[in-house]
């Protein structure tokens, strides 16, 4: 099976591709793992504006979990399940990825 894994409870968005490999030893291969960061857009404020975070959080998701799927050579019909931060976090921020993963789910 294959997991996306999405990534919003504050101010990175992230997105990454796990699959079971049948070995009891390591039973998960990371595939990809991508992360945008937000600490430029945070610097000037001296820590992390919830409104800002979640903006940003719906700008950079799609392209996020897409460069995730290209760099797993993995297509959308391969996910088996998605995985996303329900909490703790920023409101704002979880609602982004919470919405993203219940729409591709």
């Amino acid at each position: 099976m294959v997991v996306l894994g999405i990534e919003t409870s504050c101010d990175e968005t992230a997105a990454a591709l796990v699959e079971e490999t049948g070995d009891a030893d390591r039973p998960w291969r990371l595939r990809s793992s991508v992360v945008a960061s937000q600490v430029e857009i945070h610097r000037a404020w001296g820590g992390v504006v919830p409104e800002l975070s979640a903006r940003q959080h719906i700008r950079d998701i799609c392209g996020v979990v897409e460069r995730s799927l290209e760099e797993a050579k993995a297509a959308w019909s391969d996910l088996g399940a998605v995985a996303v931060t329900q909490g703790p976090g920023l409101v704002g921020s979880l609602l982004v990825g919470v919405s993203f993963a219940k729409s591709v789910a």
